[in-house]
């Protein structure tokens, strides 16, 4: 176990010579092992020692391996613990894992994987140790506000929230879905002298369209199927106050005509009624689409389009904003810990640095939900770059030192394997077995096969017994 700092290991099983072969399976310099049969044994070590990582059967006699999770987590919170167990049964995987576990593993897999989970633990459990000595807290300032961003580009969009929130003047918010436009329509509501009065939300393609003109408008009394009690709109709701129109591209035709009298009027009838009602609402919308191509298209107004688009505030994709990634990340970060009951979550160096070098197709809601998910995942209060999900299927323990590990462990076994069968000749075995196998998988490719394995192609071609490899073959240009 290269790399890993000096480091106290705590094995419990009930078992002697499991005892001894897990304790030499895990030596190496700087890593010191001690082994307890019962787990009251176990955790009396924990209390007396810290071990950096505890190694635990499921079945002990008397306290169970689940039981003693629990005790362990309960005196230490940021305690690391991997269980195995011959005959894991799911619901004990499952609480283990909701205690905390850092792993559940199969005893009979042990040989061939202990090693590399266990190098994995340690680092983890490293990077959290520096993580938190090294902590600092998020400014209070960031915590309070709800669109954050110290990047150029946002800095020109705060800029022109500041400007648009002191006039009524209608503003089109425009980028890509996810990219936080409600978060810069509330803004300029909370800034504007409208601020005590109602901000009203609603996403157009949230509503059926054959409800949109009662949702915004309202309704009278059995002015059609379903109408049994007279409906107020949401222009009624937020009178003096301002109203947001998500999506809005998406409005129907006949909509359209309907809001753009309130906008140059300021004024509209309900479903079914001909009384002309009076409204102070500033409108604000907000859009993915390309308007001006809808426009021409016949989709969309085009003297609609003009009265919403007096003011037009862009918000740029977080991909385009990278040094805001941090600082979004930390704010979501907090906000989920203090939905822990306090509890004070970080992100290590290279948790960061993975966030900063993603696109974020999302933009910040997928942020938003990566930092939720990770929360809901983690089992300690720092979370490591392994711990973040980006949709990635790669295992946990997938670093390139790991596997290295796992690699050597597969040779270990080969080699206690072969010992059975001392008439092979083991190398030789393996150059030709495993260049087989390569070159089947590259489908005869013998340049990818020779590279992949190190070798020339006349090195493959003996290995191979056969005459003569295919070449690869050259992609055709069409």
């Amino acid at each position: 176990m290269a790399d890993i700092p000096d480091s106290r290991i705590l094995i419990v099983d009930p078992d002697p010579d499991f005892l001894v072969w897990a304790s030499g399976h895990l030596k190496a310099p700087g890593v010191s092992v001690s082994t307890a049969e019962r787990a009251e044994e176990g955790l009396a070590n924990y209390q007396k020692s810290r071990a950096d990582l505890v190694l635990a059967e499921v079945r002990l006699p008397g306290t169970s391996g689940i039981e003693l999770l629990k005790r362990l987590r309960q005196t230490d919170p940021n305690a690391m613990v991997i269980l195995f167990s011959g005959i894991a049964s799911t619901s004990n995987v499952i609480e283990a894992m909701r205690l905390g576990a850092y792993d559940v593993l199969g005893k009979e897999k042990l040989p061939y994987e202990l090693r590399t989970v266990v190098e994995s633990a340690l680092r983890a459990n490293e990077s959290r140790r520096v993580t938190r000595a090294n902590a600092s807290e998020i400014p209070a300032e960031t915590i309070q506000e709800t669109i954050i961003g110290r990047s150029g580009p946002m800095q020109d969009v705060f800029k022109m929230i500041g400007r648009v929130s002191r006039s009524d003047a209608p503003v089109m918010v425009t980028g890509e879905s996810g990219c936080g436009k409600e978060l810069v329509a509330r803004a300029i509501h909370k800034f504007s002298p409208r601020t005590q009065k109602e901000f009203v939300g609603i996403n157009i393609t949230s509503i059926p369209d054959n409800l949109m003109e009662s949702e915004i408008f309202g309704h009278e009394k059995g002015s059609f199927t379903g109408a049994v009690t007279q409906r107020i709109g949401r222009f009624e709701q937020c009178d003096g106050g301002t109203l947001f129109l998500d999506e809005i591209g998406d409005m129907p035709l006949a909509v359209q005509s309907k809001l753009l009298r309130v906008l140059q009027e300021g004024e509209f009838c309900r479903v079914g009624s001909n009384q002309v009602l009076k409204c102070d609402v500033r409108v604000l919308a907000a859009t993915n689409k390309d308007l001006e191509a809808e426009v021409a298209k016949g989709t969309f107004r085009e003297d609609l389009f003009y009265r919403l688009n007096v003011v037009r505030i862009h918000i740029p994709p977080l991909r385009e904003r990278r040094e805001d990634v941090r600082l979004l990340a930390e704010f979501f970060l907090h906000r989920q810990s203090a939905r822990r009951r306090g509890l004070t979550m970080r992100f290590t160096e290279d948790a960061l640095a993975l966030l900063e070098a993603y696109d974020w197709p999302g933009n910040v809601r997928e942020l938003e939900n990566t930092i939720q998910r990770a929360c809901a995942l983690c089992n300690s209060d720092v979370l490591l770059a392994s711990d973040i999900p980006l949709g990635s299927t790669g295992s946990r323990h997938g670093n390139s030192a790991s596997t290295v590990t796992r690699m050597r462990d597969a040779l270990t076994m080969l080699l206690n394997t072969a010992q059975n069968s001392p008439d092979i000749e083991l190398l030789p075995w393996v150059e030709r077995e495993l260049s087989r196998m390569a070159y089947r998988h590259y489908e005869e490719d013998a340049a990818k096969t020779s590279k992949l394995l190190g070798i020339t192609s006349a090195e493959l071609q003996e290995n191979l017994g056969a005459p003569a490899v295919k070449k690869a073959t050259a992609k055709k240009v069409g």
